[in-house]
């Protein structure tokens, strides 16, 4: 006995009653997919009926064929209109869920700026470049001879212990992050040296960058800061010379009434050696002098250290503070609020982007 259906008005509407209820219930285009597989593929009642046609007598076909045309349309217009429907349900609910409202207020992210140290750096740069001068950099993670020993300090100096430097493990290896840029202009005479000597090409370089010392962090202090050091070299250089860039320097940065002075002192690779003072003219409570860096001569013994003769050559060096300049510039009463990353500190300067 056969198990294909048999066409009958009951079996017909029946398989038909059961494809619009699946089509009805379709609630995504997804499940109505599903439905259309399951009530018009191959294997559905529909589909077998239709198949049963053919074993139907000639004089039953007509009719037969008409009842399983009618019902199978009925299915597929069904289909149709609710495939129609679903897919506008769900294009205007995913444009609703992208809806913008135009209306609203619009969400405010802050928007970042440059650091005001990161600004005053690039301003002295250029001041700097303006009169003929090179920017040169070098490596923070250095060679403690570069560091030291090219700038003649001793063995035994105090800045070369635990307590002042950061060096790196294993200590063997001799390196250490640079307490100041002095191991730039060291690198510096080695590059231009032959220059100076075959072509007459004075060294003049500006050397900014990032420091490293093992400073308390506090409103004076900052284990991590940023120094700019200049270095000439060439033949005739004095300490009028020096004296004369560091004056316009300070009137660049401070205002026209700005001047410097110098107090002698000891340092390594300068000989003579000078603390620098800057007279601020707009230093809130009045004008005065404030202590604001380093400076003297090339030491011999480091011209010689980067293979320069120093009975033909002279030349200067100075070291200043970029944080101690902006304190001078802006009244910042605390290094920290310049290390702590607060975008209302840049907010001050201008947010310049």
């Amino acid at each position: 006995m056969s198990d294909e259906p048999t066409i009958t008005q009951e079996s017909v509407d029946a398989a038909a009653d059961d494809a619009l209820a699946a089509i009805a219930a379709a609630t995504s285009t997804a499940e109505l997919k599903a439905a259309r597989a399951a009530h018009t593929g191959e294997a559905s009642a529909l589909a077998r009926l239709n198949a049963q046609l053919r074993n139907v007598p000639n004089d039953q076909k007509a009719a037969l064929g008409k009842l399983v045309g009618q019902a199978r349309g009925r299915v597929g217009q069904a289909l149709a209109a609710r495939e129609e429907a679903l897919a506008e349900a769900e294009a205007a609910a995913q444009l609703e869920a992208e809806r913008i409202d135009i209306t609203a207020v619009a969400p405010r992210a802050r928007v970042g700026a440059r650091h005001p140290v990161s600004l005053l750096q690039e301003e002295i740069a250029d001041l700097f470049v303006g009169m003929g001068w090179e920017i040169a950099e070098g490596p923070e993670l250095e060679h403690e001879w570069f560091n030291f020993d090219a700038l003649n300090f001793d063995v035994d100096h105090p800045a070369r212990q635990m307590q002042d430097t950061f060096f790196v493990d294993p200590v063997e290896r001799h390196l250490v992050l640079r307490t100041h840029t002095s191991p730039v202009q060291v690198r510096s005479m080695l590059e231009r040296g032959a220059d100076l000597v075959e072509n007459g090409r004075g060294i003049y370089v500006l050397c900014p960058g990032r420091v490293y010392r093992t400073d308390e962090f506090d409103a004076t202090h900052l284990p991590a800061f940023v120094q700019f050091e200049g270095l000439v070299v060439d033949k005739g250089i004095s300490m009028a010379n020096l004296k004369g860039t560091l004056d316009h320097v300070a009137r660049q940065l401070f205002g026209p009434e700005a001047k410097t002075r110098f107090r002698t002192n000891f340092f390594p690779f300068t000989e003579p050696s000078a603390e620098l003072d800057l007279w601020h003219p707009t230093f809130k409570g009045g004008a005065r002098w404030i202590e604001w860096g380093g400076c003297g001569m090339v030491n011999p013994n480091v011209l010689r250290a980067a293979g320069i003769d120093p009975e033909v050559y002279s030349g200067f060096a100075f070291g200043m503070g970029v944080e101690r300049a902006l304190m001078f510039r802006s009244d910042v009463q605390d290094m920290r609020d310049m290390a702590e990353g607060d975008v209302r500190f840049s907010e001050q300067f201008g947010m310049v982007v």
